[in-house]
Order: C-alpha cells, then sequence, then structure tokens
C-alpha cells in the first residue's frame, strides 16, 4: 500500500457513521445479548468450533443482528456477502450463488450469506435459497424485526436455527456510548469529550435499547460540541449537557424519574383518569409516560389490574382487552404497539365501572383472618373412597344440572359463614344481569330456609 492508498482509506475511514465504525469486530468486544453468545451458547461454540451453521436472527432494530452475523463470517474466515431484502431480486441471487461457487472452488472458502430483513422477500424468492443452503455451498443468516414464523417459509425456517435476540438493555447502551466516547482509534477518544450523566440518561431513554441510535445521537452531539472548541489542545474535557443533546436529537428531556416522585405521580394520574372515565386525560397521561421511557409493560400490568379492580364484571371484557393490548405491544413493539395501548386505555376510561370484585375479595380476606381456616361442609367435600362417603362426604348433595334452570338452593359456605354477602354487583352494564339473576337464586334461597 502506497502513502495515497494509505491516507484514502483513513479518509474513507473517518468519513464512515460512528455507529459503523464502532461495530464490534469480535465476540469479546460484542456488548449485551449474553444468552445467545455469552459462555457455553451455540453461536459461541459454533466460532471456537470452526462449525458454521444456518440461522434466522430475529430481534429488534439496532440489537447486533448485522454486527454478529459479520462476527460469525470473519472468526470462521468465511466470505462474507450482505444482501438486502429490499434491494435485491432473484437475478441478485444466481449472481450470489456463482460468486459462491467461485470461492469455493479458487479459494476453498465457504460463503455466508446474510439477508437483511429477509422478511421482505416473498416465497419465490426465498425458494432460491433453499437447494443451496441445503447443499451447504452457501451459509445462510436471515435477519428479521418481524416474526419468522408468520413471514419466512417453513422449509426455511426448518433448515436454519432461530436465534432471538432482545432489545438491549440500559447498561448495555451506556457500556457502547462510553466504548465510543474513549476509543482513540474509532471513536472519539483523542478529542477529549466526557457526556453528563442526565443527558447519558436521556440519550439511553431515546434509544430505546437501540445501539445504533445511540451512536447515531452522540454523534450528532459530540460534533455539536466540538465545533470551534479543540479540547485537544485546551487539555480540558469537552461536556456533552443535556442541553447539546437535545439540540441534537431535537427532543426535549421531560421530567421523569422511573423510582422518583413523578414515576408515582404520573401512573397514579393515568389509572385516576381510567377511574373517572376520561379517555381524553387517560391517553395523556399514557403519552406522557411513554414519551419519557417508563416501561410499557409497567403500565400495561396497571392496565390489567384496573380491568378487575375498576371494572370487574360491569365489562367482563374489559381483561380480555387489557391482556390483549399487553399481548400486542410484545408483538409490535414501539412505536406501534403504542397504539394498542392508546386504544385499550381508552375502552377502559369509557367502560362501565363497578369495584365490586375488588370490594367482595377484599371482605373475603378480611374474614379469612379473622375467622381461620373454617372446615368445608360435610356435603360438598370430595368422596373419593369408601371411607370418605362413610364419614358422610358427599351425603346430600344435590347436582345442580338435575334441576330446573341448573339452580337448587343448598349453602356451600362453611357454616359459620352460611349468611355472608360478600359480592354485590352494582346496577351498571353486565352486573345489571347478573343482580337480576343473583338477586333470583338468592330469593330462592331465603324461601327454600324459610320452609325448613
Amino acid at each position: 500500500m502506497n502513502l495515497f492508498e494509505y491516507h484514502a482509506q483513513k479518509s474513507a475511514q473517518a468519513s464512515r457513521p460512528l455507529a459503523d465504525r464502532m461495530r464490534p469486530k469480535n465476540l469479546d468486544e460484542f456488548v449485551g445479548q449474553t444468552h445467545a453468545v455469552g459462555k457455553g451458547t451455540l453461536i459461541r461454540h459454533a466460532i471456537e468450533q470452526d462449525r458454521i451453521f444456518s440461522m434466522i436472527l430475529w430481534g429488534p432494530p439496532g440489537c447486533g443482528k448485522t454486527t454478529l452475523a459479520r462476527i460469525f463470517a470473519g472468526e470462521t474466515g468465511c466470505h462474507f456477502v450482505h444482501f438486502s431484502a429490499v434491494l435485491s431480486g432473484v437475478k441478485d441471487i444466481r449472481s450470489v450463488i456463482k460468486d459462491a461457487k467461485n470461492q469455493q472452488k479458487l479459494f476453498q472458502k465457504r460463503t455466508v450469506l446474510f439477508v437483511d430483513e429477509i422478511h421482505r422477500f416473498n416465497k419465490v424468492q426465498q425458494d432460491a435459497f433453499l437447494h443451496h443452503v441445503e447443499s451447504g455451498l452457501i451459509t445462510l443468516i436471515g435477519a428479521t424485526t418481524e416474526n419468522p414464523s408468520f413471514e419466512v417459509i417453513a422449509p426455511l425456517m426448518s433448515r436454519c436455527r432461530l436465534i432471538t435476540l432482545k432489545v438491549l438493555l440500559s447498561e448495555d447502551i451506556a457500556v457502547i456510548v462510553n466504548n465510543a466516547l474513549k476509543d482513540n482509534e474509532r471513536g472519539f477518544g483523542k478529542m477529549n469529550l466526557v457526556i453528563e450523566k442526565d443527558a447519558l440518561s436521556h440519550l439511553i431513554r431515546i434509544a430505546d435499547g437501540d445501539a445504533r441510535a445511540a451512536l447515531n445521537g452522540l454523534e450528532t452531539a459530540a460534533y455539536l460540541v466540538i465545533s470551534g472548541i479543540d479540547s485537544s489542545k485546551t487539555g480540558k474535557p469537552a461536556h456533552i449537557t443535556l442541553q447539546v443533546l437535545e439540540n441534537a436529537l431535537e427532543k426535549k428531556a421531560l421530567l421523569y424519574d422511573k423510582s422518583g416522585e413523578e414515576h408515582f405521580n404520573l401512573i397514579s394520574a393515568f389509572h385516576k383518569s381510567l377511574r373517572g372515565s376520561d379517555p381524553d386525560a387517560a391517553v395523556y397521561w399514557l403519552g406522557r409516560m411513554l414519551s419519557a421511557g417508563e416501561d410499557p409493560f409497567y403500565i400495561a400490568r396497571r392496565m390489567v389490574r384496573f380491568a378487575s379492580e375498576d371494572i370487574g364484571n360491569a365489562d367482563p371484557n374489559s381483561l380480555g382487552v387489557a391482556l390483549n393490548a399487553m399481548e400486542a405491544f410484545k408483538f409490535l413493539g414501539h412505536p406501534e404497539g403504542e397504539l394498542a395501548m392508546a386504544q385499550a386505555a381508552i375502552y377502559l376510561a369509557t367502560a362501565p365501572k363497578s369495584n365490586s370484585v375488588y370490594t367482595a375479595y377484599g371482605k373475603i380476606k378480611g374474614v379469612i383472618d379473622s375467622y381461620g381456616a373454617l372446615p368445608v361442609p360435610l356435603h360438598i367435600r370430595n368422596a373419593s373412597t369408601g371411607l370418605m362417603k362413610k364419614l358422610g362426604y358427599g351425603k346430600d348433595y344435590k347436582y345442580s344440572h338435575d334441576h330446573k334452570d341448573a339452580y337448587v338452593p343448598q349453602n356451600y359456605l362453611p357454616e359459620k359463614l352460611e349468611d355472608q354477602l360478600f359480592y354485590a354487583p352494582t346496577d351498571r352494564g353486565y352486573e345489571k344481569t347478573i343482580k337480576q339473576r343473583l338477586d333470583g337464586w338468592r330469593d330462592l334461597k331465603k324461601t327454600a330456609k324459610t320452609k325448613i
């Protein structure tokens, strides 16, 4: 390499985005995903033993799918081909296959074909890989943010191992950002930059587990700071403050602390808005929490709790709506999953309200504390043996389905609690129907006791 080529290469390196420059080159540099690449895992063992296999990497954006594929190919000495499902078609696949044959024939090198966004390929395009994956000519690594069981054809899935990658933790993003600030060759190590604690916290919240987004934000903020300042000459570190980061990201840091007062204030405002049947306020507080980086599943769990505590049987569907919103968010993630959360919040806010279930269960816990473990009445005990029957287990039990409307007056509570009523349904929503039915049954029970 001559001097001109050397400087050209250095210039090209410097012009690459920070996220690309900081891409880990081996598993020791790889941050996070220990469940997939840690000691004793399938991928690490395969690299150490030089045994490659086809796989589908399923995970959210910026979690390390492309990086892991490059490491897998590089550490095993394979020819690496990066293939975009968005920009390529069957013709391009044929070209890759031809190149793989040449690599094998001329250099005895295996080819790892990395297909980014493999879920965007149609059935015909995916079919084009099958024979070559099966023959071993190419080792396919597909990357997808979508559920591969829906998006990747079954024959191809059966020939690949599924590796699930998770959203990077806040600690992982912090390590990645600090590594970029310290790295002299690929990062900002020579620029003497420091990111302040509140700025780092804001960057982590905005990145939301996406390493690429975090490094892109850091890069923009860094260049804002160093423009007009040469900290290497002054000897003083240049600080990336919260204000600088907000300007770089064009996104304000909302007042929020996941473990502080504002955390509890906002969830309280959300819960009370739902209870107060105000869908506008409920969605506002939901948006505030999500925008500030609150754990969506913390909010989803609160909605599930609310469905039983404040709606109950006034609208039995509300519990299913809340649970479905949680599942939808698991499936979609940010930002699409936020709509499912908003839909559920509006449904819960506009549903008829009742705390009868909550009140009934509270009474029951109080009775249990007061009376302890009262014996089960003999007639509703399980008479599974002859001895039990001799002791009177199950005696005089009346089978409900043998009676009109599948109801027969009999006592099911312990003797000391025989006349206790815990559940008092309201006249709202479906509980109105329950109340009418329950009042009828309770009247029959009173009549039966009078006759006795």
